[in-house]
């Protein structure tokens, strides 16, 4: 054993799985890495490249170190839902709902339990809980997958944000539940970018609401996920130190030391500190979050700015991992920037493994992302997670 560090880039797809039809046939050409290459003329990623993602995507010599691809198991692409697949226990399937057919059970739901709602406008299902935060459809993700509450911290503090999106999540049955805010935006901010984005969906604009940067928090509530059947919660049980690094301190649950950055460099700093500081086994799971962040904004300067930034680390810090130590660099979907919408796209998932002990090995196209959860538990030697089959064995 010794030190295992999970690097999830956000949304950094290489190319559309065979049932996106299923889902939303347009996104049937999308791929994320290619497009964002073709795109920008600064793109410069050779660590990864030259770790498996040069031969998956372009057919170059296999790397010296293990690589593979997978397939997303959840329904639809979701940050959550991945992060959740990824620890080890495939969410159940949700309902697609949208709040036109459901505000009406989640207002009456909070006003019993002594929240003031307001409907700024009578022909929107958008509503105000306390004046402080705004309850509507999520514009980001796939159609009725989720539903958000946007906050202005200045009038609504976290931790009661926190409560009120308890409620909402008992009320319906949808993938998930975000509450998420800033003390940077207003009310009145966030209700000036109130939009109708599809027939009958109407949600905040959550790029355009001034919520991302400093200050900005979030709480993520899924719908039928097995928490303790997770390798962070297997973890925890046995005494196993996890850090949570960027998203993942908001989107997986467990013990132990959390930081929910945002900002690449602050993520990567913070991992690479943790790390050096260090002196048992320990796991670190790892979000890059502002990959998706330009995915959602339909920004590919950006995004390979991010890309650039974090393969030019890890350049620094492979070398200076420990002898028995190893690190999985992964996605968790796609979100082509350049696909024409700013939702999330359904895309297989890159996953590099390496490490001095790591081995020359193609770990082939994996049906579920749970199986690195489960090579995490086995890389341990604790017990199996919810589902996923450990591709450990032939790796060191």
């Amino acid at each position: 054993m010794g030190k295992l560090i999970l690097l999830v880039i956000d949304s950094f797809g290489i190319g559309a799985m065979e049932d996106c039809a299923e889902f939303n046939p347009h996104d049937c050409r999308a791929n994320t890495y290619k497009h964002i290459r073709e795109t920008v003329d600064h793109l410069n990623i050779p660590v990864m490249y030259n770790l498996g993602l040069g031969t998956l995507v372009d057919g170059k010599i296999p790397p010296r170190t293990a690589y593979g691809r997978s397939k997303l198991a959840h329904h639809g692409a979701d940050t959550y839902l991945g992060h959740q697949e990824i620890a080890g226990s495939c969410p159940k399937q949700s309902t697609k709902r949208l709040m036109k057919d459901i505000h009406e059970n989640l207002a009456s739901a909070l006003r019993s339990e002594g929240y003031e709602i307001a409907y700024p406008w009578k022909d929107r299902p958008v509503f105000t809980v306390d004046n402080a935060a705004v309850v509507g459809d999520n514009l980001e993700s796939s159609l009725g997958n989720i539903i958000n509450i946007c906050a202005d911290f200045n009038k609504m503090p976290f931790d009661k944000l926190k409560k009120v999106g308890k409620i909402v999540r008992e009320n319906v049955d949808t993938s998930r539940v975000i509450a998420y805010g800033s003390p940077r935006t207003s009310i009145d901010h966030i209700l000036s970018v109130v939009k109708e984005k599809h027939p009958g969906q109407w949600g905040v604009d959550s790029p355009k609401a001034k919520v991302y940067g400093d200050g900005y928090n979030v709480y993520h509530m899924g719908y039928g996920v097995n928490i303790d059947g997770q390798f962070p919660m297997i973890a925890s049980r046995h005494g196993l130190k996890v850090y949570r690094i960027g998203k993942t301190a908001d989107v997986l649950h467990g013990e132990g030391p959390a930081f929910p950055l945002v900002e690449t460099k602050e993520v990567l700093g913070k991992l690479k500190e943790a790390y050096k500081e260090e002196t048992g086994d320990a796991a670190f799971l790892v979000n890059v979050q502002e990959s998706d962040l330009a995915g959602h904004s339909e920004d590919p300067r950006w995004y390979a700015e991010i890309l650039n930034y974090t393969d030019a680390w890890l350049a620094g810090f492979i070398p200076e991992m420990e002898e028995d130590d190893l690190i999985i660099i992964m996605a968790d979907h796609g979100n082509d920037p350049t696909i024409g919408h700013s939702n999330h796209t359904r895309e297989y998932v890159p996953i590099m493994i390496t490490g001095r002990k790591v081995r020359q090995k193609n770990i082939g196209t994996r049906t579920t992302m749970a199986d690195v959860g489960a090579t995490m538990s086995d890389y341990f030697g604790l017990p199996a997670t919810d589902q996923g089959e450990s591709f450990l064995e032939g790796v060191l």
